[in-house]
């Protein structure tokens, strides 16, 4: 039986119109085949898909939005199916709005319902391996009967029943950052997010460019699927092949993660290059190898304030940006828009909205401080 997590508002948020109760409610590989369909590049893919989104979001916005939680009589276009002020949102996702990272997808919700003139219900579990705990706030937001549904998909084997539930129920669902390679199998209607395994990858060739030999990836959350592409990609990239070493630890215990890390670097001297994947191990890895004394490659995905200083100062050579702004954002343009309309953006054609993969490097870790201390990267 799936875990009971009860709602909690997030005080942060104020009276924000349009959004309530934003707060803290609380494994298979796909085949190369899956992860390189219509057989077209990272850089088109992401340039065909935010086109397709900046159309989506142009479409969405008549009626000029004034941010108050309603826009003009509706708040629609003319002929609008529904009343904005009627349509209501759920979204759920494995990470909590008060994580850095998920902070800033808290933000998108919150800047896509204000302008949208939508209401919007962000809940999470309390860790973002419970699993359980998401199924039951799944299953709470579909007994609410909203307008539309925002999942993010970690571990389809567990989500997945429960995700079919709400698309059987006839409710309009959206995923967002983690389930690119099976949001389709499930109903979902459109992803809006990045595909892990080309991001990884990227990051793999860029190591391989500045001439690492022997390098590891730190999962963080083992049983996330989207975690596991990223490490494979990430060897692809690197070596030609997706076996590689990957070191375990949980996002709970940071001085463990450093330790696990200090250990790898004391017994294999030839470790030159380390991918974590995500802020929470940047920073514990940035401390072992400063501790280290040695010169090794050091790379993440995603960003927060220590990671881009380190950045500035060289002491990171990049961070993989999925610009998850937009993946909460999105998906309350998409679903306000899909009410009113029934008008859908595909994408790619296979409904794969890409946010990235872009990389910020030392040329430009500056300008992205700026905008990450408002939230907004």
């Amino acid at each position: 039986m799936a875990a009971s997590v009860a709602a909690k508002a997030d005080p942060s948020l104020g009276s924000t119109p349009g959004v309530d109760d934003i707060g803290t409610t609380t494994r298979v590989v796909a085949t190369a085949q899956r992860r390189r369909r219509n057989g077209m590049t990272v850089r088109s893919k992401v340039l065909v898909a935010l086109a397709g989104a900046a159309i989506v979001v142009a479409a969405c916005q008549t009626g000029t939005p004034s941010g108050s939680g309603s826009t003009g009589s509706g708040g629609g276009p003319d002929g609008a199916l529904v009343k904005r002020s009627d349509i209501k949102i759920e979204i759920v996702t494995h990470g909590q709005a008060q994580d850095g990272f998920w902070g800033v997808v808290r933000n998108g919700v919150k800047a896509g319902a204000s302008q949208m003139g939508v209401t919007a219900n962000y809940s999470a579990p309390g860790a973002e391996s419970d699993m359980p705990g998401m199924v039951s706030l799944i299953d709470a937001a579909v007994a609410k009967k909203p307008t539309g549904l925002v999942v993010s998909i970690p571990n389809p084997d567990a989500l997945g029943p429960a995700i079919k539930k709400a698309v059987d129920a006839g409710i309009p669902v959206v995923s967002m950052n983690s389930g690119s390679d099976v949001f389709k199998s499930l109903g979902v209607l459109v992803h809006v997010g990045q595909t892990e395994y080309e991001a990884g990858l990227g990051a793999g060739q860029r190591f391989k460019d500045a001439g690492v030999k022997n390098a590891v990836c730190f999962n963080q959350e083992v049983g996330n699927q989207a975690l596991t592409l990223r490490c494979n990609g990430f060897f692809m990239g690197l070596t030609g092949k997706e076996d590689g070493k990957v070191l375990q630890g949980s996002i709970s215990d940071p001085a463990g993660m450093q330790a696990t890390i200090a250990s790898a670097l004391q017994t294999d001297p030839t470790i030159d290059g380390i991918l974590t994947l995500g802020p929470s191990v940047a920073k514990p890895a940035l401390d072992a190898v400063t501790a280290s004394g040695k010169q090794i490659h050091l790379a993440t995905f995603d960003l927060s304030a220590d990671v881009l200083t380190a950045i500035k100062d060289g002491k990171m050579d990049f961070a993989i940006d999925q610009q998850q702004f937009l993946q909460g954002y999105l998906p309350i343009v998409i679903l306000t828009n899909y009410a009113e309309t029934k008008n859908l953006p595909t994408g790619n054609g296979e409904g794969l909205i890409m946010t990235g993969p872009g990389f910020v490097t030392q040329k430009d870790a500056a300008d992205v401080i700026a905008l990450a201390a408002k939230g907004l990267r």
